[in-house]
């Protein structure tokens, strides 16, 4: 499968459709709950709020990668950033935080980032804004992104 033949998509949850949200569900569960060994509540009730916006990357009706951007008043959150094994390696996840900077990078953006992916997250412009924590027994830091 070629980056070409990857279709990028974005809705909110309530323009799902069933399929949709099972794939997206399906992957992020895949990634963190199977893979990392985190067993959390990823159906957390926040994919529901109204101005949560869900984009991802699918191939052949298959989601690749996808990201989450929560409205948290003053700020937007991303999060649930995940890719596929299939598809690591292409830079999707990359393009999708890029996809949501430029789609709400006029405020702040703010992420948990897993510790080793800060170095990651800096070449986006976000930078640590707080002391590092331990989620799910995987270490994390807080970063924020302040508007160009």
């Amino acid at each position: 499968m070629t980056a070409g033949q990857l279709l990028l998509r974005r809705a909110r949850f309530a323009d799902l459709g069933p399929y949709e949200v099972y794939r997206l569900c399906r992957l992020r569960v895949d990634v963190f709950v199977v893979e990392q060994q985190c067993p959390y509540p990823e159906l957390d009730g926040r994919d529901l709020e109204p101005a949560t916006e869900h984009l991802w990357f699918e191939a052949d009706g298959e989601v690749a990668a996808t990201i989450r951007v929560l409205d948290d008043g003053p700020t937007r959150a991303i999060g649930r950033v995940a890719t596929a094994p299939a598809f690591r390696g292409r830079g999707l996840a990359a393009r999708l935080i890029e996809q949501g900077i430029a789609d709400h990078g006029d405020r702040p953006l703010t992420l948990g980032a897993q510790a080793h992916l800060e170095g990651w997250y800096e070449r986006f412009g976000f930078r640590r804004s707080g002391p590092g924590y331990v989620e799910d027994g995987i270490p994390h830091v807080p970063m924020r992104r302040e508007p160009a």
